[in-house]
């Protein structure tokens, strides 16, 4: 048997009025929650037209103008709005009677490639037992015909499989939140020899090392350590009368491990570095998990890739910007102030889950709510937006080019003492402390 998907019953109407404006055809993107019985889709998000597709000439309806590029620069924009949990489930195309033999050869290619798109970005790591199959849903414009196969995102050579569509009222009525604050001090040395001190590529090289550290964290689910094996919802009461399920929240404690066990050996390594990055705050995590008897080991690994999502998107969305200002071609930034991004949060109509985006101090809110229309189809009011955080600001300082003489002999002395401490925690501070470093990349929150 095939894959199940239960569909927010709003999704239907919205494909059904996406379909009356087909010329010849529509694309878009399906968001929901895998799970190892079900999938879930609670959104789905019409690709956003390019001003181009305007003035295309008239001719025979075909799918090799087919943008996909395009679709998948979008699937990577719409992920980083997803709170743990949630994440691209797969795309839909809505067509005209003569494309349906070529629409799924379409649809295959661009999972794949939306697939690839979005791996490329993640600092984690898929699960063994983890759902990989990912939806083509096709219906006809015509007919209103609903196909629905799935392709296993592992297997290149994945062939389709059948699947059912079901729709359901309240999907996520009973879903649970999950949410944390993560304490951030990460210091991640620039080395010497690094190749033009590449600021971005060094930052994700640092938030990969941490991210390791987040998987090996302990998780405090309403302060109690739960085997990863039981129920989530195990030992609450249900909720009764006029409380909406839709509320429940579990507030989760995050236990970071400040060193290796016994059995692991670490070596000590001085290394010449000409300056460091560091980030340091607080950052909002939420993730929401669905209401069908789930385990604990579901709810803390999507709460793990959130935070770090979270905090590695909004790294992105910095240097995105600071490129968009200084030009791509520089790569060493002079001393600057600049405001974090901070994260918002934003209701999903007729759910309780609710999405994220990131908003930088001098951005109005009419432009969050254009982007929620652009990029989610999704018209936003000002006041549901809900800021998470306090204003957070960036302090970067330049590079020096390399260590002076005098670092150099400070550097020597200080090697022959690090190697008598046998200890990495200071091996890293005061390997740090005597190189002087004056590139810092910091991030507070009060």
């Amino acid at each position: 048997m095939g894959r199940t998907y239960l569909v927010e019953e709003s999704i239907g109407q919205y494909l059904t009025e996406l379909g009356t404006k087909v010329k010849p055809y529509v694309t878009g993107l399906l968001i929901g929650q895998c799970s190892p019985q079900r999938d879930y889709v609670i959104r789905a998000v019409r690709t956003p037209p390019k001003e181009q597709q305007q003035e295309e000439s008239l001719g025979p309806p075909k799918l090799a103008s087919l943008d996909e590029e395009w679709i998948t620069t979008h699937a990577s924009q719409v992920s980083r709005m997803l709170p743990g949990g949630l994440l691209v489930l797969g795309v839909f195309m809505i067509a005209t009677p003569e494309l349906a033999k070529d629409g799924q050869n379409a649809l295959r290619k661009l999972i794949f490639s939306v697939e690839k798109s979005l791996s490329k970005r993640r600092l984690w790591k898929p699960a063994e037992e983890e759902v990989s199959d990912r939806a083509a849903l096709q219906i006809c414009s015509a007919t209103k015909k609903v196909v629905c196969r799935t392709y296993d995102v592992q297997d290149p050579k994945s062939s389709a499989k059948p699947a059912d569509w079901k729709y359901q009222s309240a999907l996520t009525a009973s879903w649970v939140a999950l949410g944390c604050t993560v304490n951030v001090n990460i210091h991640i040395p620039l080395l010497a020899t690094s190749p033009n001190h590449d600021l971005e590529k060094n930052t994700k090289n640092g938030l990969n090392r941490w991210s390791k550290q987040i998987e090996d964290s302990v998780f405090l689910i309403n302060g109690q350590v739960k085997d990863e094996d039981t129920e989530l919802l195990e030992g609450q009461k249900k909720f009764r009368g006029n409380t909406q399920p839709g509320t429940q929240f579990s507030d989760v404690k995050v236990l970071t491990q400040l060193c290796q066990g016994g059995s692991a050996r670490s070596t000590a390594t001085v290394q010449v570095c000409s300056g460091s990055i560091n980030l340091r705050g607080a950052v909002k995590c939420r993730a929401y998990i669905h209401g069908n008897k789930p385990k604990v080991k579901e709810a803390i690994q999507a709460l793990k890739r959130d935070i770090i999502n979270t905090l590695s998107d909004r790294c992105e969305i910095l240097f995105e910007d600071l490129i968009l200002n200084e030009g791509p071609q520089k790569k060493n930034f002079g001393r600057e102030y600049h405001v974090l991004p901070q994260r918002l949060f934003v209701p999903v109509a007729g759910s309780s889950v609710m999405l994220s985006d990131y908003k930088f101090g001098d951005e109005a809110a009419g432009e969050i709510q254009e982007r929620f229309v652009e990029m989610l189809d999704q018209p936003v009011q000002a006041e549901d937006m809900h800021i998470a955080e306090d204003i957070s600001t960036v302090d970067i300082c330049p590079v020096t080019d390399s260590p002076s003489d005098t670092q150099q002999a400070q550097l020597t002395k200080a090697t022959l003492l690090l190697k008598l401490q046998q200890n990495m925690g200071l091996v890293v501070a005061a390997a740090v402390a005597v190189l002087a470093s004056v590139f810092s990349f910091n991030y507070f929150s009060d």
